[in-house]
């Protein structure tokens, strides 16, 4: 999957999620083995409860633009990007995507 930032192409291999999937994303999760999540079709906040590490969001429109980012610490209620988006991709921070 290609993306946009910043007038930059960046090209990441996300796992496709389930709609099942989705409710679960990285809680529980060990950090090492997370794996880098896409939630399509969405406009939904997210949360980070039962994640135990810290992860990196990309809020994603139509157009595989980068509308908003940020590091995500565990147990936080809410996140949301204002801006408008319909994908999003959560990024452990892990050896494996550094």
């Amino acid at each position: 999957m290609k993306i946009y930032l910043d007038k930059k192409v960046i090209t990441l291999a996300p796992k496709k999620l389930s709609i099942f999937g989705k409710f679960k994303g990285l809680m529980f999760k060990k950090r090492e083995s997370a794996e880098m999540l896409l939630f399509e079709n969405t406009r939904e906040a997210i949360h980070s409860f039962f994640v135990f590490f810290d992860f990196l969001v990309l809020w994603i429109d139509k157009d595989n633009k980068v509308v908003d980012y940020k590091i995500v610490k565990p147990w936080k209620p809410y996140e949301k990007s204002k801006k408008k988006f319909n994908k999003i991709i959560e990024i452990p921070i892990n050896k494996k995507y550094q």
